[in-house]
């Protein structure tokens, strides 16, 4: 009996981890950077005074933080290899890039910019009214805004799914 409630505890815990929605989010005008699993873990990206960005992480009961920038005092060997293996790895790396890059869904872009130019601007203007045309918000201002609101969304499940389906 005992071992029919920890494996469905487990399942519980694995199906949960599956299905956990995991987002992105870039605002530059509120300078929130960060990757988060909700309600599991938030990875967090501030400016520090003495290095350049220090990344905070947040668990559930645990914070830890790091400098991502700092050098190591390891040396790196590099090893020889082949030229044409190094090719073919690179492609497959590439298409490997790609097919989890679909699993991705974005759910709010918003870009605002000002080049400082008002003839650069006024040539962003029909282009940017395009790209709102298939989704997105993109605007053109002479005001001297510049903003990026990136949010996006991801499952564990799509990313595993990205590789058996290749």
């Amino acid at each position: 009996m005992t071992l029919v409630i920890v494996l469905i505890v487990v399942s519980a815990i694995l199906f949960y981890l599956l299905f956990l929605k995991m987002e992105l989010i870039v605002d530059t005008a509120n300078n929130e950077y960060y990757v988060q699993a909700k309600g599991l873990a938030k990875a967090k990206i501030v400016a520090h005074e003495t290095e350049l960005i220090q990344i905070k992480i947040y668990t559930l009961f645990m914070k830890f933080s790091f400098f991502p920038l700092k050098k190591s005092k390891k040396k790196k060997k590099k090893p020889k290899t082949d030229k044409a293996a190094v090719r073919k790895s690179k492609t497959l790396e590439i298409q490997r890039l790609l097919r989890i890059a679909r699993t991705f869904k974005v759910d709010q872009l918003l870009v605002d910019l000002d080049t400082g130019n008002c003839i650069t601007n006024a040539k962003l203007f029909p282009s940017f009214a395009f790209f709102n045309y298939y989704g997105g918000q993109f605007r053109v201002n002479f005001e001297g805004r510049n903003r990026l609101l990136l949010k996006v969304q991801n499952r564990p499940i799509r990313i595993i799914k990205s590789f058996i389906n290749f």
